[in-house]
């Protein structure tokens, strides 16, 4: 009897009497919570479908269908399969929500904040049909003060500034009305739009270089998923969160929110730039002390064979060639070229 049973009239797939030997779905599953497993399986299979859909993944996969011999061929798959996946518009935002989410959650519990991040998945908000806001965040448990997250992994997606937009050219989404739409869908205090450096409009990246205020719209972060760099996320949501906590206890001077708000984001990106140049003028002295030190070490080693030229009236063949091939220099800078890659960026 087949395992998979096609239901054309419900348009469904059911499966009877399932199990799976596998050491790597095994240790992921029985790792989970019990209550996260059935969404987590249904997320596997739809992404899973979607890979197998497109050739390359596929052609990789028929490659590989049979029992892997090593870890390490196991865990080369699953990289080549995130990258390869990461890029596809079909299932890119699913990834990117997944870790946007796990990152909140961990950042909550670094800091021991009380605040929790939800995956909202296909469900839909106060707007009919609409699953505008990708991900809510409640603030110190509290499920009536959220930060509502939307995560736009795609380069068409420009700023829309109210001000130069035509209201007679065709719907599409912008951050503006993403912010505005998340905020309003989730019920939320305020909102946050995520986006990729390596996915990104350059409308957006002219106006925000690490993290934004749209004043009375909401807040913009942009990440580095792929070098796991989320800290303007995590700047944001504190920036947001506080608005959130705040909004509800006074009657906000908006102006005087933009003012301050503003200058915040002034100072964190001037600190940015700075850590940022900080860092590379540590590499750049590296590579000056490297060059010093390999100068250094080739006066000595010149001023070995003049000497032993001067006593000695000429060299031998032997040390013509040491001379010529500089292995006995070679050796020491290696170990000193080693120390100075050592030291701490």
């Amino acid at each position: 009897m087949a395992t998979i049973k096609i239901n054309q009239q419900l348009k469904r797939v059911e499966i009877k009497e399932f199990e799976i030997e596998n050491q790597i779905v095994f240790n992921y599953f029985d790792n989970l919570p019990a209550s996260e497993r059935d969404e987590k399986l249904l997320r596997a299979i739809y992404i899973g479908v979607l890979a197998l859909m497109e050739d390359r993944i596929s052609a990789f996969l028929s490659k590989t269908s049979n029992e892997l011999g090593t870890e390490l061929e196991s865990l080369k798959m699953i990289f080549e399969m995130k990258k390869e996946l990461f890029y596809k518009s079909s299932i890119k935002g699913i990834l990117a929500e997944d870790e946007i989410a796990d990152f909140l959650n961990q950042y909550f519990a670094e800091k021991k904040l009380k605040d929790r991040a939800i995956l909202t998945g296909n469900t839909a908000g106060t707007i009919p049909r609409n699953k505008t806001g990708d991900i809510i965040c409640e603030v110190d448990g509290n499920p009536n003060l959220r930060i509502a997250i939307e995560c736009k992994f795609d380069k068409s997606i420009r700023l829309g500034d109210i001000e130069t937009r035509d209201l007679f050219t065709r719907k599409t989404d912008t951050a503006w009305s993403q912010l505005l739409e998340a905020q309003a869908n989730r019920d939320a205090k305020i909102s946050i739009i995520v986006f990729d450096i390596s996915l990104l409009d350059n409308s957006i990246l002219r106006e925000f270089e690490n993290v934004g205020y749209i004043p009375g719209v909401g807040m913009v972060a942009i990440i580095n998923s792929q070098k796991g760099d989320y800290s303007n996320l995590a700047i944001a949501y504190m920036l947001a969160r506080d608005v959130a906590i705040n909004a509800k206890h006074v009657e906000l001077d908006k102006d005087l929110l933009v003012m301050l708000v503003n200058r915040l984001i002034k100072d964190i990106n001037e600190i940015t730039t700075i850590k940022s140049l900080v860092h590379n003028n540590i590499e750049n002295n590296k590579a000056i002390l490297k060059q010093l030190e390999k100068s250094m070490l080739l006066m000595e080693f010149n001023q070995q064979y003049l000497r032993k030229f001067l006593v000695d009236g000429t060299l031998t063949k032997e040390d013509l060639l040491n001379y010529y091939q500089g292995e006995d220099v070679k050796d020491k800078y290696r170990i000193i070229e080693n120390e100075i890659n050592a030291m701490k960026s």
